[in-house]
């Protein structure tokens, strides 16, 4: 009883009171900064993750050369899981066969034997059926790793070490590029190609403080495994490079073949990095099925060990250009990829770097790297002098010593006193075979130390002169691009970058049947269109969790426009909207919204109407539609939010409207006449409602003799005399609304 009496008490004695709140914070924050920097951002001086150095240090460990026979993928995996990475098989094996695939890794780090997976989404084959083996791009990532070139760490369980970062004489994190997705950030970085990688290092050797401008007359943007053409101008290139963000635009590459008739096909043959081929079929396929390409007669996929996808139009006279930018605007020919040039800077810090930034973290490790095995190397060359030093002595002396050897009970004490050998110079004269003691030997002998004091002589001039350094780094560079030229396959150069294209009007070059649909918006943004104008509400079903937010009629020939949180309009055709079989596509795949930001509102195109928008800061306009008809993907700018604000309101004006409801977060509601409120094409706007905090929440225009109907179940108008009190200036405080008032 007592020793259960001792027992809660000793319990007792280390439990802590501490509120939930702190325990929770300080525990997410631990698994957020594990995530961020032991998971999903690589390092900006290797570009590897975690799992991929561990990988590629075990395949080291293994001697899987490229040289020498490839071993089973399952016994790699079995050692990395083992004794480096113990975060469960399939993780790491993904991870193997991602550095494998051509299509997927510009320089692919793996050479793989089996079946890895292809490009058209066939998953690869069990590790136990597949070999791997290092490439000669992985061999230079890992060059040095035994010469004290980077710092080393306890494993896991502390039974064994593992290299913080690998020495890389390979760019791979700008060459492969990475993606990654951690607590509260991400890493997006594109493949590169390494020939003109190589261009920018020098040019960034020579000429430290160029500007990327500079940097990109050398490496002029991606360049993907599967090729296609990056759709961008130099401006927009520069400013994602410049700034560590953006996206831009990759299509497929394309051509026309005549055939007999005097017809003509469409020919892929290279598509959008990271586009499943098997998955781009089946899109077009259904979207064929639905009726949605009518320009577009049947696909057929005749690839091979290339890409060969063969468009056969509908009719010789349909233009391939106006065809094409159908299929770029409604199927992943044509893929947005976005770039967030987030690493770890030093392999501590997480942070958004610029090319130039990205480059220069690769020249500053390649800097490190050769300092540190230069140091390596001088101390293995004085170690070795020493013994030479030693053995030389011995040569001079080789009587004596073979006298004392053979007549001391401990001759080691002996040499030591009577030739002031050190004690590593003894032991090497006592382990000294008598085959080494012919005239030959001591002539090698002293080639050798002669061979070794130039050597070392070489590395202190190079220790001592910042110049000589970065020219060594420039020669392995040189070597390096040698390897990997335009000239060689691997090397030559697969996307072609081009200017973007002028935009084609598919509204007029391809009419569309006028057909009614009822256009239907999820509140988690799953948008659909039924056919037909009779659709009930109450029969239209939602995922579970999710809820009705836009529901209304229009024709299958209108323009469907968005408006979105950032102040952008985004239009899309209502004929390609997908059909209501299913939950529907979600919205933000249709537009390119961009992350944070929220769709506002959804309605259908009137040429002829107006709308008023605001942002929630107060501060709005009145704007024609005419003005915001986007003709791109990304949408056009329209309301520009204050710094803080966002855009929340976008309501239509009627044609008779004369007045403007403004109602505050603070309940306050304020009118006041139409014409106090500017007519603009874009803008900020002016300030709606003064507001100490908390903004606007609402604002409809109105015509004040028809009085302001508000409510949804159960309508109610207020007079224009009811009105009266409410009435005031254009960005007055206003009146506590009745209560429950809302616009």
């Amino acid at each position: 009883m007592s020793r259960k009496n001792n027992t809660t008490a000793a319990v007792q004695e280390i439990i802590q009171d501490l509120p939930l709140t702190d325990l929770l914070a300080e525990r997410y924050l631990a698994y957020a900064l594990s995530t961020i920097t032991s998971r999903s951002l690589p390092d900006a001086r290797d570009g590897l993750k975690p799992v991929h150095r561990r990988l590629l240090y075990a395949m080291s460990q293994l001697s899987l050369r490229p040289t020498t026979p490839p071993k089973k993928s399952a016994k790699i995996v079995g050692e990395v899981m083992g004794n480096y990475h113990p975060h469960g098989d399939s993780s790491i094996y993904d991870a193997l066969v991602r550095l494998a695939q051509d299509f997927a890794a510009r320089y692919p780090l793996i050479d793989g034997q089996g079946n890895f997976g292809n490009i058209d989404g066939d998953n690869p084959a069990a590790m136990r059926y597949t070999e791997s083996r290092l490439t000669v791009a992985a061999e230079l990532l890992l060059q040095g790793i035994d010469e004290n070139a980077v710092d080393f760490r306890s494993t896991y369980d502390d039974t064994g070490r593992e290299p913080v970062v690998l020495p890389a004489a390979f760019p791979n994190l700008l060459a492969n590029g990475a993606s990654g997705i951690a607590v509260g950030m991400a890493t997006s970085i594109p493949p590169h190609n390494v020939a003109e990688i190589c261009s920018a290092l020098l040019y960034l050797i020579k000429s430290p403080k160029a500007a990327i401008s500079d940097i990109l007359n050398f490496m002029p943007g991606p360049d993907f495994p599967t090729g296609g053409i990056l759709v961008e101008d130099r401006e927009m290139i520069e400013q994602v490079y410049t700034t560590g963000r953006g996206s831009l635009r990759l299509r497929a590459k394309w051509e026309i073949e005549k055939i007999s008739g005097g017809g003509y096909q469409i020919v892929v043959t290279e598509i959008p990095w990271l586009v499943q081929k098997g998955k781009l079929e089946e899109k077009i396929d259904q979207l064929l099925q639905e009726k949605k390409l009518p320009l577009l007669d049947d696909i057929r996929d005749e690839s091979a060990e290339d890409i060969r996808l063969v468009l056969i139009p509908k009719s010789r006279n349909i233009d391939a250009d106006i065809l094409m930018a159908q299929l770029f605007r409604m199927t992943e020919l044509e893929a947005r990829i976005s770039v967030n040039l987030n690493a770890l800077d030093k392999g501590r810090v997480p942070r958004v770097m610029n090319l130039k930034e990205l480059l220069q973290a690769f020249l500053d490790h390649r800097h490190e790297v050769l300092v540190r095995r230069s140091e390596w190397r001088l101390n293995k060359i004085k170690d070795r002098l020493e013994i030479l030093g030693g053995l030389l002595i011995a040569y001079l002396n080789l009587d004596e010593v073979i006298r004392i050897i053979r007549t001391e009970d401990e001759p080691k004490p002996v040499l030591i006193k009577k030739f002031k050998l050190s004690e590593t110079q003894a032991e090497a004269i006592l382990n000294m075979r008598l085959r080494n003691l012919r005239k030959l030997e001591e002539m090698e002998i002293r080639g050798e130390d002669k061979a070794l004091k130039e050597e070392q002589a070489a590395l202190l001039d190079l220790l001592s002169s910042d110049k000589k350094r970065w020219a060594a780094i420039a020669d392995q560079i040189k070597a390096m691009q040698k390897h990997f030229g335009a000239d060689t396959p691997l090397g030559r150069r697969r996307t072609e970058i081009t200017a973007a294209p002028a935009e084609i009007n598919l509204e007029d070059a391809i009419p569309v049947e006028r057909e009614p649909i009822t256009v239907v918006c999820s509140d988690k943004g799953w948008v659909r269109a039924f056919s037909k104008h009779d659709t009930a509400p109450d029969s239209v079903k939602y995922k579970e969790g999710d809820k009705e937010k836009f529901f209304f009629p229009a024709w299958s020939s209108d323009k469907i426009l968005v408006f979105a949180t950032s102040g952008k309009f985004y239009a899309i055709g209502a004929d390609v909207l997908p059909s209501a079989r299913g939950h529907g596509e979600a919205l933000k795949l249709l537009v390119d919204v961009g992350a944070g930001h929220d769709i506002t509102n959804l309605f259908a195109y009137d040429p002829a109407g107006k709308l008023l928008v605001a942002s929630d800061s107060g501060h709005g306009f009145i704007v024609p539609q005419s003005e915001i008809l986007a003709q791109t993907k990304s949408g056009k700018q329209i309301l520009n939010p204050p710094a803080g604000a966002e855009a929340k309101i976008c309501t239509a004006v009627p044609a008779n409207a004369d007045h403007v409801a403004v109602l505050g977060a603070n309940k306050k509601l304020l009118v006041f006449p139409m014409d106090q409120l500017p007519e603009m094409a874009k803008g900020k706007g002016v300030l709606l409602q003064k507001s100490k905090d908390g903004g606007i929440i609402g604002a409809r225009a109105f015509n004040l003799k028809e009085g302001l109907t508000y409510g949804d179940s159960k309508p109610k108008t207020l007079s224009a005399a009811e009105l009266k009190e409410f009435m005031g200036e254009r960005a007055q405080a206003g009146r506590i609304a009745p209560r429950g008032f809302r616009l």
